[in-house]
Parts: C-alpha cells; sequence; structure tokens
C-alpha cells in the first residue's frame, strides 16, 4: 500500500506543473552517447518521456543529434573525422555522410521508436526547416585568417509553418540539424544552436537540453558540483573562469540566446538519467542545471 500512495504522491506533485504547462511548446535537443546504447530501456526512455507530454497536452518539438553514429559511418566509408575548435571539419563527401545518417537514419529511427510507443510524430530533414549561413571560426592567431570548415554551417533561420501544422495537429516535429544556405548547399550544423532557434521562433515555454553530463558542473570531473541553478548575469564570469568550456560553450551561448528571446527557461540534463525530462519538468527539485534570465 505505501508504495501506491507514494505514486499519487508523485502524481501530485506533477499536477501543478501539468496544468501549468498544458497547451505549451517544449523544444528537447536529444543528444549525447546514451542515444547510442545497445539497451532498448535507454533509447526508447527518451521517447516515453516525449510521449507522456503529448498525453498531458505539451506540444514537444524533438531535435536531434548523431556526432558518433557520423564518426562511425564516415569511419565505413574510409573518411577520416578531423575536428577544429570542437567543430567537424566537413568537406563535400563528409557532408553527404552528414546528411544520410541525421535525416535518412537516425531521424526515422526516432520516429518509429515515438510512434511505437503510442505517440504520433513526423520526421523533417534539417534542409526542410532551417536556413544557415556558413561558419567561419576566428584564427588563434588574431592576424591570421579565418578557419573555414567547409560545410558547416550556423542555423540563422526557421521555416516554422510545417512546426506549426504538425503542433496544432498534436503531432510531435522531429527535425535533424542540417540546414540549406543562400548558394542551395546543404550544411552541418550544431543542433544545439538548432534546437535554441526552434525555442526561439515558436516561441517555447521551455528548452531542455540532453546530454551525457548531469548538467553545468563546476569541476568537469566531480557530479558533486552541479550548478542547479544559474541565472544568465552569473555565465560571463563562469566563462572567464573556463568552467563553461569545450561543448558546453555552444549549449550555454543558445541557452542565454533562447532565453533572450523570449523562452521562460532552459535545463541541460542527463539523458542517461531515467525519464530525466519528466523529473526536470514534473517535479519541485528537478535533476540538472536549469538557466533563466
Amino acid at each position: 500500500m505505501d508504495h501506491l500512495i507514494a505514486k499519487a504522491a508523485t502524481l501530485l506533485e506533477a499536477l501543478p506543473y501539468i496544468q501549468r504547462f498544458s497547451g505549451a511548446t517544449f523544444v528537447v535537443k536529444y543528444g549525447g552517447s546514451f542515444m547510442d546504447s545497445p539497451e532498448a530501456a535507454v533509447r526508447e526512455g527518451v521517447a516515453r518521456d516525449i510521449v507522456f507530454l503529448e498525453a498531458v497536452e505539451i506540444d514537444p518539438v524533438v531535435v536531434h543529434g548523431g556526432g558518433k553514429a557520423i564518426t562511425r559511418a564516415m569511419e565505413r566509408a574510409g573518411l577520416k573525422a578531423r575536428f577544429v575548435q570542437g567543430q567537424r571539419v566537413t568537406d563535400a563527401a563528409a557532408v553527404e555522410v552528414v546528411d544520410q545518417v541525421l535525416s535518412r537514419q537516425i531521424n526515422p529511427e526516432i520516429v518509429a521508436t515515438i510512434n511505437a510507443l503510442g505517440g504520433v510524430a513526423r520526421g523533417f530533414a534539417g534542409p526542410d526547416i532551417f536556413r544557415c549561413r556558413k561558419l567561419r571560426l576566428a584564427a588563434p592567431d588574431p592576424s591570421g585568417p579565418e578557419l573555414d570548415l567547409g560545410y558547416v554551417g550556423e542555423v540563422v533561420g526557421v521555416h516554422t509553418a510545417p512546426l506549426l501544422a504538425c503542433i496544432a495537429q498534436g503531432i510531435t516535429p522531429v527535425i535533424s540539424p542540417t540546414a540549406r544556405g543562400d548558394d542551395g548547399q546543404i550544411y552541418n550544423c550544431n543542433a544545439d544552436v538548432a534546437a535554441a532557434q526552434v525555442a526561439a521562433a515558436l516561441k517555447a515555454r521551455r528548452l531542455v537540453f540532453m546530454s551525457d553530463v548531469p548538467g553545468l558542473l563546476r569541476n568537469p570531473k566531480d557530479p558533486s558540483t552541479l550548478i542547479p541553478h544559474l541565472q544568465v548575469s552569473e555565465v560571463p564570469a563562469l566563462q572567464q573562469a573556463g568552467v563553461v568550456a569545450l561543448g558546453m560553450v555552444p549549449k550555454v551561448n543558445s541557452a542565454v540566446a533562447a532565453l533572450q528571446a523570449g523562452v521562460e527557461k532552459v535545463s541541460f540534463i542527463d539523458g542517461r538519467v531515467p525519464h530525466a525530462v519528466l523529473l526536470e519538468i514534473f517535479t519541485d527539485a528537478g535533476v540538472g542545471t536549469e538557466v533563466v534570465l
């Protein structure tokens, strides 16, 4: 009997959040090594959370990554993965692999999983949704030329009409992080930036970044140093101190941009934690780092 009462208490804790967010749009960026887990329960965990959001009349929109799968596919094709400042160098051969893996392999798999669990999802290849500009990185030497990464872009625009049509019908859009440039070419884009652009364009209430770290850590090697609550005004000091570094840089920068565009809250959570999305959204304590203005 006690465990049944505990379940009821959990539902009651979630109730005010369900009421508050009914009809709201939530953008979930789905990435991290847990996407490659051989265990079906781990791979399906996020999809189950998405189906739950649908069931309580929250409108989820998913933007996914797939870096590890891209690297494996490039190796099979005899292509060597190369990174500069954390960005994948993407030549003409590599961008074909990126497009194939993200839009024609991972995207349909996520859609099929959501649908198999009772949800309703529709996949979109990134170039049908995102517009980008070619990304050039500053050289380590300030006097040197900018670094050309090939077909790597930065999302600057979102075609919202098909996404809004899905939301109106109770369908979850699932979008790959590639985009089309003004030159008509397909570009590989950072999924964190793409998700933030979607959240801003759709005026989402929440943006959730899922990866394989617990959140923003003061010491990357010590999970106990998790920062549970962060205000945008605190970000510059953390950047200067090196707390925000490597893969967290685009996440934090994207979080700040989304908040400044009107998103109420951004969360960084660990996708390896079962039902991390639900725990972050529907409980008082949450499980990761929340960022607010």
